[in-house]
Order: C-alpha cells, then sequence, then structure tokens
C-alpha cells in the first residue's frame, strides 16, 4: 500500500510538516502581495520577456521548482530516511511503462482537444512557429517541466498525501486535503486573474483525478506521466499572455478569455473516461477501501 509507505523511514509529525507548511505559506504570501500590488503583473511580464526573452523569464519561472524537485529527493532520502523507490511506489521497483503509458495517453489527449479546437475555431489562434525559437524552448521545456510536475506530484501525492495518511490513519482526509491544497496553490495563477475563481474548480477537480490515480494504483507513476504530459504538450502547443506559461508555443491564442462551460468537459467526461481506462488496464479492485479505508500501521 502507497500510504503505508511511510512507515518504512522517519514518520515525525514535524518532518511531515515543515516543507507543506513553508511551501502553502510561501504561496499565500505570494498571492497576498499580489492582491496588494499596484503594477499590473502583466505588464511586468511583458517587460521581462522584452528585456530577457521568452526563454530565460520561462527558467527563471521554473528553477525554484527544479530545485524544489531535487530539494524533496534529499528530504525523503535523508530527513525522513525513506527509500526513494518507496516516496513514488508501493511496488518492488518503480514501473517506468506507467509513466511513458500515462504520458502517451495524456499527451494524446491535451493534444487532441488542442488541435479540435484550433481547427473549430481557427481565427482564436495565430500561428507561431519561429525553428530557432521553438527549438530552444521545446529543450528547455522538456529538461525542466518534468521536473517541476515531478516536484508538485512528490509533495502533494508523495509527501503530504502519506504524511496526512500516517498521521490521521484516514485515506479519505489525504485525498481530500491534498487535492484542495493542490487547486489553492494555482490562486496566483495569471488564469485565475483573468477568468476568476472559478476556474480553481479545475485545479481542485484535477487534483481529486491525480489523487484517485495515486490511491487506486498504489504509486505515482501514472500521475508523474499525467502531470508531465499535461504541462509540456500544453505549453509546446499553445501559449496565451494570460496563461502561467508565455513561451515561443506553435500557436498564440489571441481569444477573449471567459469561463465557459467548456471547463466541465474535463472535470465530468473526460477525467471519468481515464479513471475508467486505467481501472480496465490495472484491474483495479477495493474502490471504498483504497480511497476511503482506513491507514493502517505495521503493528496494525
Amino acid at each position: 500500500m502507497f500510504i503505508e509507505q511511510a512507515y518504512k523511514g522517519n514518520t515525525s509529525l514535524f518532518r511531515y510538516l515543515i516543507i507543506p507548511l513553508g511551501f502553502m505559506g510561501f504561496m499565500a504570501l505570494n498571492y497576498i502581495a499580489l492582491l496588494n500590488s499596484e503594477a499590473d503583473t502583466k505588464e511586468l511580464m511583458t517587460q521581462m520577456i522584452d528585456q530577457l526573452g521568452a526563454n530565460t523569464v520561462l527558467i527563471i519561472n521554473l528553477l525554484p521548482l527544479v530545485l524544489g524537485f531535487f530539494f524533496m529527493l534529499f528530504w525523503f532520502k535523508f530527513i525522513l530516511n525513506l527509500p526513494l523507490k518507496s516516496a513514488i511506489s508501493s511496488r518492488s521497483k518503480v514501473d517506468f511503462k506507467r509513466i511513458v503509458f500515462s504520458f502517451m495517453l495524456w499527451g494524446t489527449v491535451v493534444g487532441g482537444l488542442t488541435f479540435v479546437e484550433i481547427f473549430s475555431s481557427p481565427e482564436n489562434f495565430v500561428w507561431n512557429f519561429d525553428q530557432q525559437k521553438f527549438i530552444t524552448f521545446a529543450i528547455i521545456a522538456v529538461l525542466l517541466i518534468p521536473l517541476q510536475t515531478s516536484f508538485e506530484e512528490l509533495l502533494f501525492r508523495g509527501h503530504m498525501i502519506q504524511g496526512i495518511g500516517v498521521h490521521t490513519k484516514s485515506r479519505a482526509a489525504a485525498l481530500i486535503i491534498t487535492s484542495v491544497l493542490f487547486g489553492l496553490m494555482h490562486i496566483a495563477n495569471p488564469e485565475v486573474g483573468e477568468l476568476g475563481y472559478g476556474i480553481l474548480a479545475y485545479y481542485i477537480g484535477t487534483g481529486f483525478l491525480f489523487g484517485i490515480i495515486t490511491l487506486m494504483d498504489e504509486g505515482l507513476e501514472l500521475v508523474l506521466g499525467f502531470h508531465a504530459a499535461n504541462n509540456l504538450i500544453g505549453a509546446l502547443l499553445v501559449s496565451a499572455e494570460w496563461t502561467a506559461f508565455r513561451v515561443d508555443s506553435l500557436y498564440i491564442d489571441i481569444s477573449k478569455p471567459e469561463l465557459d462551460y467548456t471547463m466541465w468537459i474535463p472535470l465530468l467526461i473526460i477525467y471519468p473516461l481515464i479513471l475508467i481506462i486505467l481501472a480496465k488496464k490495472y484491474n483495479w479492485s477495493n474502490w471504498n477501501s483504497r480511497l476511503f479505508g482506513k491507514v493502517n500501521a505495521p503493528s496494525e
């Protein structure tokens, strides 16, 4: 069982609290500073890109999270005294085939939906391909974005889901708390400023999808692939001035940002279909106990 892997290391409450509290505290301060700032953040971002270039700004934005990935590995190994494999999977070894499969599956979905939108509303998109710029951006994105997404998964679906699970003895509490916090982590994103707080439902729903997959599959492999595909493929294909990634994508979305019914399509249709596909492929069972059951210590 994935949550129970934490018992192989040090389960001190303090060691499990310090990183989440520090990270969420930093995000809260960042959001408060954003609310109280009189500067136009979109204009500031435009000025930075004009001065430094889109790729440099991308590296600056991703670097703290990339460093966070390596810090999480250090924390698991030397502070929690937890074998790195146990922080990622309950299997005898990390299943890289699962990572590749989920990356290909969700990458296909993201790519397919993106091109359907482009071809159905071509007036909303501008072809932006510049070979030199795109290749440079693609190399940076392939190297850094998977590390960024892996940091988030190690933090929320690894460190936090295990820590909350072993200290509350509740798999449901671990699922709900990490999913909601994952969604709220995005509250300072430019998309929220443009679309409103309603978009947080999408982020929280995605958190629940990743949490359910983690608990049902007893490991992070599938969500590592999903999250990387979501951010990487999306960034390579389309960018907009109101998104977190303002990069040299193939297309630029010039439409007016608005929150409409399409937000609910992934949550109500696509995500359940993904769970059905994965459940059949990996023979998931005992949904109730895996999602809502008690977390038992080895002595129990």
